[in-house]
């Protein structure tokens, strides 16, 4: 993954794209292992649309497989 981009603030996240999501703990940033995609109704994974509950804290675009 692209540790180069920015992490942004959750607030922010924009829906339906694909996302690189993180939750902190201490003062650790740990980054989920799976594209997640903003909803209306909650977070869902990218690949199985499956409802994924997290508390995110912050997000930056999943990096694309180029």
């Amino acid at each position: 993954m692209d540790e180069q981009a920015v992490w942004e603030g959750i607030a922010t996240a924009p829906y339906e794209r694909a996302l690189e999501l993180a939750v902190v703990e201490g003062n650790r940033v740990h980054a989920l292992v799976f594209a997640c995609r903003r909803t209306p109704s909650g977070w869902i994974k990218e690949t199985t649309r499956e409802r994924v509950v997290i508390h995110p804290t912050h997000w930056r675009p999943w990096p694309s497989k180029d």
